[in-house]
């Protein structure tokens, strides 16, 4: 395996578990140095330690990713240790309870969008302006097939999704001729220990249950990884403003 990303640093939202853990890893096995970035510590932790086993280079920034001041912690802890920011995944999210409009709550809507598109929003802000001093950067988000569809999740996952997927695509196109590429990857089912707290009686479960039929086979976290690090790569140099499904078809039914 080459060291594409050696001399590199990389950060990685919900780098603990699930596609951020198999992101992180794989980052690190092509020479990247990683800041895991995400709210439970002890999973944190243990990515860098095995990739610290490996003999790859990691530290773990813990805290709340929709908390300016934890974004700022996170952006300084990179530049101090490693000298640069040239790589920002934005990973980190959570699911909603399959909620139609006229019954989410507001503790439901505030956290899932905080989450899931404020914390994006937060570290893009943050990152770019050491990427546009260095006149290069690449940013790849985590959207989902909720972002390109509406039938897919409840109401705020994926009015939160299709937000990233606006992010995205403005981002990309403000810093096009800035060397900065942002792009975003739209996984379908993947196996990851994401979340999910259903209500029973949700509108969206009821609605919503019958399209699932097409999901299809249900993806590895590694091969999530594999989209995100390829966009992140100089082999993807003319790759921007993409949104690219990852979902053995879904999105093309």
């Amino acid at each position: 395996m080459t060291r594409e990303f050696e001399g590199r640093t990389a950060i990685v939202t919900g780098g603990g578990a699930g596609i951020g853990r198999a992101t992180a890893l794989r980052l690190a096995s092509l020479g990247a140095s990683v800041v895991i970035a995400d709210i439970h510590a002890e999973t944190a932790n243990d990515v860098v330690a095995e990739i610290t086993t490996q003999g790859g280079i990691a530290v773990a920034v813990i805290g709340d990713l929709s908390d300016q001041a934890v974004v700022d912690g996170l952006v300084s802890t990179a530049i101090d240790t490693f000298g640069s920011i040239d790589v920002l995944i934005n990973n980190a999210g959570i699911m909603d309870d399959m909620s139609g409009p006229h019954e989410v709550s507001d503790t439901v809507w505030d956290r899932v969008i905080r989450i899931n598109l404020t914390a994006p929003f937060l570290l893009t802000r943050a990152v770019v302006p050491h990427m546009l001093a260095k006149g290069k950067g690449a940013i790849v988000n985590t959207a989902s097939e909720a972002g390109i569809r509406g039938s897919a999740a409840g109401t705020a996952y994926t009015v939160s999704k299709h937000g990233v997927v606006g992010l995205t695509k403005s981002s990309a196109v403000i810093y096009r001729d800035k060397g900065i590429r942002v792009n975003a990857v739209a996984p379908g089912g993947v196996a990851t220990s994401l979340e999910v707290n259903v209500k029973s009686d949700a509108t969206g479960l009821a609605v919503i249950g019958g399209y699932m039929g097409n999901i299809g086979r249900v993806a590895e976290a590694e091969e999530l990884a594999r989209a995100i690090v390829f966009l992140a790569s100089d082999a993807a140099s003319n790759i921007n403003g993409a949104i690219l499904p990852v979902d053995n078809g879904w999105s093309a039914i």
